[in-house]
């Protein structure tokens, strides 16, 4: 994922050496310490991290004021919270079309092509550009050269395909489902994908290059607010298969652990993540998600 369309002109965070609010949060980007956000301008920081989890992950551009390591360590840790409006559009558009007598096969492809506008791509871009690098058997730089290539490879077409492929036929088995439980499940699926990318933004996951959308975001994620997102995922998944409440939090549970050992895959070959990694994460565990929660 390229970085994201910000405010022409967002206002630089104060050097350190000037003291200030955001001072500990450059300090930290420069030494590489994890991100941590103070008390005075919180209220700023909480706002400009919304904003920019939504102008990353979504096709809407918001003006956001700073762009530092607190702002992206907000914007990562509420990266679900953006995944529930998200999902349940979606979700709206395929149950609407399946109550007016649309084919499942039809609305399960409106949906996912409704996703995939909204989203500009960019999370299928990443998926295909980072398959790329990894059948290219390189390791740094080399593999993230062959990552950084504008053109898609047949690795990356391929997984495309099949990705896609898969996302619908698991939407399409809900035929016959009650449209609450259908919903569920389109929300869980996207709420669960954006998870991931909490994840792989997690304390302790380096950044791949010192530069791009992977350096501001890495080693951000506080551990409190993973917690509570992934609780929070899991509550809201029981409501996708309410005859097997433990078949929703199966799903979250598969669908991060597929991310963490794409993520563990990632840090050997490359050294850290990319945007291009964070794509590839949120795609990879909402097709697991959708999988999981397809089997009923």
């Amino acid at each position: 994922m390229p970085a994201p369309h910000t405010d022409p002109a967002p206002r630089p965070a104060a050097d350190p050496s000037a003291g200030g609010p955001a001072a500990p949060a450059r300090a930290a980007h420069a030494t590489g310490e994890p991100a941590t956000v103070v008390p005075a301008g919180r209220w700023a920081v909480l706002r400009d991290g919304l904003r920019l989890a939504v102008t990353t992950l979504t096709v809407v551009p918001m003006r956001v004021g700073i762009v530092d390591r607190r702002t992206a360590a907000v914007a990562m840790s509420v990266a679900p919270v953006v995944g529930i409006p998200l999902g349940a559009l979606l979700a709206a558009v395929f149950v609407l079309l399946g109550t007016a007598g649309a084919p499942t096969l039809l609305a399960a492809s409106v949906t996912l092509g409704a996703g995939t506008l909204l989203t500009r791509a960019l999370h299928l871009d990443g998926l295909a550009d980072t398959v790329d690098a990894l059948g290219s058997y390189r390791a740094g730089e080399a593999g993230l050269a062959v990552m950084k290539k504008p053109d898609i490879g047949p690795f990356g077409v391929a997984t495309l395909v099949l990705t896609l492929l898969t996302q619908t036929a698991a939407l399409t088995s809900l035929a016959g489902t009650a449209p609450t439980a259908a919903a569920a499940t389109v929300i869980t699926a996207w709420v669960t994908g954006r998870l991931a990318i909490s994840w792989a933004c997690r304390r302790g996951i380096p950044a791949a290059r010192p530069t791009g959308l992977g350096a501001l975001v890495a080693d951000s994620v506080p551990p409190l607010p993973l917690a509570v997102t992934t609780a929070a995922t899991a509550a809201v998944s029981v409501a996708a298969v309410p005859a097997r409440p433990w078949q929703g939090p199966l799903a979250v549970l598969l669908a991060l652990t597929a991310t963490l050992l794409l993520l563990r895959q990632c840090r050997r070959r490359f050294g850290g993540i990319t945007g291009d990694i964070l794509g590839a994460c949120l795609e990879l565990a909402t097709t697991i998600a959708l999988i999981t929660l397809a089997l009923r």
